[in-house]
């Protein structure tokens, strides 16, 4: 400070003021920080009490000043404080909520490495991120479970189909070697209907696992329902001649229908044969084709013998058979409906089957979507 004119020393001017404190607390951006809270804050104060006609002594003013300057830092220090605090509980609340929720991920992975595929995550709750990330695990251990299911499913097939072929083979092989049996015509035409069968078997098993896995390429497209069954028809009119069986059609759906043709003419074919294996000589069997609400329906009759009431809902299981050993003469592989139903599945659509009394036949009955709808 220097003397003013009455000898008495002065207080610094307020920018002098202002320099020093900033002078001697700049540095760092703390520092920084209070300077310009120092500065600011009593400056503005300052302002209110010029406004509101109270006066002061400049000495006065000075401390009222830095009375306020001090209690605003004190205030600001104190809030910087509580704030840090509630930050640093925040993220340690939010980081253990998170590690809490990982861990049943670990956890059910480590079960699904170890074969235990029904392992679940449940939604943690912490928002959609999260939650996406628990659908698409739990999907995952979904498919990985259906995947081993078919797997262990088509081992227990093969387990269960090959013995009788196999065992026909080897019998007959015995047979020669021993002289019981000489290698004649009939002999071969017995070990090559043992070895087409199990060619047959393992291109249907093959089949099925890849339709109920949805690994099957299908390409639906807008398709004339009609042409399908028609061509059906064709592809089996011989067989149905040879055995004296009639088939007739009755075809009253024109409107486009979504579907794959190979796809569809695989499953009526395998339906047309497995109604003319049930329906004796002199038999009927009517392939037709409807419109229903928005899909479109094919319906294969048959008034063959029917199916047990109690035999229905097993109908479409792989290797169902009603009768083992006359479906094994007939040649029937157990699995041509089980192909048929995965294919009309994949295709967005649903088979039935209704059978009202034995000797009565059975109707079958194929829904597919319109391509219209």
């Amino acid at each position: 400070m220097g003397p003013n004119d009455d000898g008495v020393l002065a207080d610094p001017a307020p920018d002098q003021r202002e320099g020093a404190r900033a002078g001697a607390s700049g540095g760092t951006s703390w520092s920084g920080w209070r300077t310009h809270a120092e500065h600011v804050g009593p400056g503005i104060f300052h302002d209110h009490l010029e406004r509101a006609g109270v006066g002061h002594t400049p000495t006065e003013t000075d401390h009222v000043e830095e009375t306020f300057g001090s209690a605003l830092l004190v205030s600001l220090s104190v809030a910087l404080l509580a704030a840090v605090v509630a930050a640093l509980a925040v993220s340690w609340y939010l980081s253990r909520r998170v590690q809490r929720s990982i861990a049943p991920v670990t956890d059910a992975a480590s079960q699904i490495a170890a074969g235990r595929h029904d392992a679940r995550v449940p939604d943690p709750g912490l928002g959609g991120d999260f939650a996406t990330l628990t659908r698409t695990f739990n999907a995952l251990a979904e498919r990985l479970g259906a995947v081993e299911t078919t797997r262990r499913r088509m081992l227990a097939d093969l387990a269960h189909e090959m013995p009788h072929p196999l065992a026909t083979i080897d019998a007959h092989l015995e047979a020669v070697e021993d002289g019981v049996r000489d290698l004649d015509r009939d002999t071969f035409g017995v070990l090559r209907d043992s070895t087409q069968r199990l060619r047959r078997l393992a291109e249907h098993i093959g089949a099925v696992s890849h339709a109920e896995e949805g690994g099957l390429d299908i390409h639906p497209r807008a398709t004339d329902p009609a042409g399908l069954a028609t061509a059906a028809v064709d592809a089996a009119h011989d067989r149905y001649a040879a055995k004296g069986v009639c088939l007739q059609t009755r075809l009253r759906a024109h409107e486009p229908v979504l579907a794959d043709p190979d796809r569809i003419g695989q499953v009526l074919t395998n339906l047309l044969d497995n109604a003319l294996r049930h329906t004796p000589s002199g038999g009927v069997v009517t392939l037709a084709c409807d419109r229903a609400d928005r899909s479109i329906q094919y319906t294969v009759a048959d008034t063959g013998e029917g199916i047990p009431a109690e035999h229905l809902d097993h109908v479409f299981d792989r290797f169902f058979r009603v009768d083992t050993t006359r479906d094994r003469a007939h040649g029937g592989s157990g699995i041509g409906l089980s192909i048929a139903k995965a294919l009309v599945e994949a295709h967005g659509g649903g088979i039935s089957v209704d059978s009202a009394e034995p000797d009565q036949g059975a109707t079958f009955t194929v829904r597919l979507p319109a391509a219209n709808t």
